[in-house]
């Protein structure tokens, strides 16, 4: 295997495992219940968020490999762009790995809400969770939508390594379809939403191996 699939793999490898994780620790089949912040976790089997987390933690470093494989496939057409979809990949990854890296602490925290027990210390840390981490959801969001478009920009202007198809495979694209299944195929998308991120770059990395399986560069 050349470097570049090498490194391609590596990130699929993440989408793999974070994303086992982030379902085992998201996904929860109860109705939400609006009275309670985040509700769902008091569903979910505290040994489901211990795996989860564990799982989650040791692999997301591996988004990083995975987009330095997509700054290898873009350099040849644009270094710069190519350059700013690496940085912006390690720093949505690194943010991204933190929160959801606390995840299963939240989980944790809501089912001491169900006890009853000290209610305006839960309301306090959970308020400190929605202040500290919670917001950094946005920013990732923000930083991928950032990464599509210099993704798409990259590959529209040719020279890369990849087809011009691929840039239909860009991060925020897939992210938004996953939202679509959710609301319209809910059947579907209830199981792909716990885990959407790592749903959309699971197929990025996929479509990317195979868009550069062809490829001689190491």
């Amino acid at each position: 295997m050349n470097q570049l699939l090498f490194f391609g793999a590596l990130g699929f490898l993440a989408s793999i495992f974070v994303g086992m994780g982030e379902f085992l620790v998201h996904y929860s089949s109860a109705p939400f219940d609006g009275d309670i912040p985040y509700s769902y976790f008091l569903h979910i089997p505290e040994n489901r968020l211990i795996l989860g987390h564990f799982l989650i933690v040791p692999f997301i470093p591996l988004y990083i490999f995975g987009y330095w494989h997509i700054y290898l496939a873009l350099k040849e057409g644009d270094k710069r762009l190519a350059t700013v979809v690496l940085t912006l990949g390690i720093f949505a990854f690194v943010i991204g790995g933190i929160w959801v890296g606390s995840r299963a602490n939240l989980g944790m925290l809501v089912k001491t809400k169900a006890t009853g027990e000290a209610p305006e210390l839960f309301d306090h840390l959970l308020a400190s969770y929605d202040l500290l981490l919670e917001k950094f959801v946005v920013a990732l969001r923000v930083i991928v939508l950032l990464i599509s478009i210099c993704f798409v920009w990259a590959i529209l202007k040719g020279g890369t390594l990849y087809p011009k198809w691929m840039a239909f495979f860009n991060p925020i694209l897939l992210l938004a379809i996953v939202a679509l299944l959710f609301f319209n195929l809910p059947s579907v998308g209830r199981f792909l939403m716990p885990t959407g991120m790592n749903v959309a770059h699971f197929v990025l990395f996929l479509a990317s191996m195979f868009a550069l399986s062809g490829s001689k560069r190491t």
